[in-house]
């Protein structure tokens, strides 16, 4: 399969009422359903692109896997949309076990999870990692400039890991989930570190996305976005610093800002 992000799509734009032919450049919306040890586990919605990094980070959110030495073997269909997945360590993937609400209570402080498994995997990151109100712009700007299929289709989410110096890799996807699946795949495929880490993210930061963030075990999250309430009471008990709005030259800073080394109360 070419891994393409867009397609060219005939169109019709009016533009001061008059009607004009041209192409448009479309997001790719592809289908890939996951077979786990022989058991249909998910279908999920994607752009073709680093589809086995997407798999495995999608396994690790889930909580099937915790490295990729537990994959004994993953098969790619991509004509037909099927990623099959054989683990070394057998184990329930019932969808009643990965849809069931968990409310749960850790270390006293209470935690709200909307599903089990995020109990399990979601933990309090540790990561002592620092970095500046430029270096936040910078990793922002980067990114940005970056997405050059964000820019002509408006149609797709950004994500980049990135250390406070730079980023180190960049993912696109129609889901922004997706992106950060993409994102903790290749962690795990190349046994990243992620105490000197920093997620960048051009969407909304939501519960969904701070919990995949505290799986990754990455201590910093920032945002061009609005973040969510639920968000924020997650990112204080898991001890994520959350940075949104960054944008020009302003940001908020909502959680955790002893990670943002120029913070002083006022």
């Amino acid at each position: 399969m070419d891994h393409q992000v867009t397609v060219q799509q005939p169109i019709i734009r009016f533009v001061d009422d008059e009607p004009r032919e041209m192409n448009d450049e479309v997001a790719i919306e592809y289908p890939l359903t996951v077979v786990v040890d022989g058991e249909e586990f998910a279908t999920m919605v994607c752009t073709p692109t680093y589809i086995e990094e997407l798999v495995i980070g999608f396994l690790a959110s889930e909580g099937l896997i915790r490295s990729s030495d537990e994959i004994l073997s993953l098969t790619l269909d991509e004509p037909r949309g099927f990623a099959y997945v054989e683990l070394k360590y057998k184990q329930s993937v019932s969808k009643d076990f990965h849809s069931k609400r968990f409310i749960g209570s850790c270390c006293g402080k209470s935690r709200q999870f909307y599903l089990q498994n995020d109990a399990r995997t979601a933990r309090t990151v540790l990561s002592r990692n620092t970095i500046t109100p430029d270096q936040c712009f910078s990793l922002v700007n980067q990114m940005q400039n970056s997405s050059r299929d964000f820019q002509v289709t408006g149609g797709v989410h950004n994500a980049a890991l990135c250390t406070s110096e730079g980023m180190v890799i960049f993912r696109t996807d129609i889901g922004r989930h997706n992106a950060l699946d993409k994102i903790f795949g290749y962690m795990i495929q190349n046994r990243i570190s992620p105490a000197d880490k920093v997620i960048v993210f051009s969407g909304r930061i939501s519960s969904e996305v701070l919990l995949k963030v505290a799986k990754m075990g990455v201590g910093i999250i920032l945002s061009k976005s609005a973040p969510t309430s639920l968000a924020l009471e997650l990112a204080k008990d898991l001890e994520i610093t959350a940075i949104g709005f960054v944008r020009n030259s302003s940001m908020n800073v909502y959680t955790h800002p002893q990670r943002l080394v120029t913070y002083s109360v006022r």
